[in-house]
């Protein structure tokens, strides 16, 4: 039996875990702001690499769309309240999303969050 060089296996363990990425399902996210914290739920539909959804939280809710596109994420949505908001972030093999967020008018933060289900 011949083996492949290591390279090789890397790579393909690699696609395998960015095909595995999928956020459909409802997730928690604490968002950090210079201006505040606070706690947003997320509701997603994965298509591919199209994601759709809906945020709800301290701002009431909104219709979200964005993109998955290996363990990299991205969803924006606009709120009457605070205007465009942007999270930008990676998945990891944990079920775990983290990364950064633009929160209209109201400033730049973090954001971290966990799958509630599915």
């Amino acid at each position: 039996m011949k083996k492949l060089p290591v390279s090789i296996v890397l790579l393909m363990l690699s696609a395998l875990t960015m095909l595995g990425a999928d956020l459909s399902g409802t997730w928690q996210v604490a968002v950090m702001l210079d201006a505040g914290s606070g706690a947003a739920t997320f509701t997603f539909k994965q298509t591919g690499e199209a994601l759709t959804g809906t945020y709800t939280g301290t701002f009431g809710s909104s219709q979200v769309k964005g993109t998955v596109k290996g363990d990299q994420i991205e969803w924006s949505f606009d709120n009457d309240q605070v205007g465009h908001v942007t999270y930008q972030g990676s998945i990891d093999g944990a079920g775990k999303i983290m990364g950064t967020v633009v929160y209209g008018q109201l400033g730049k933060g973090s954001f971290a969050g966990e799958k509630a289900s599915k």
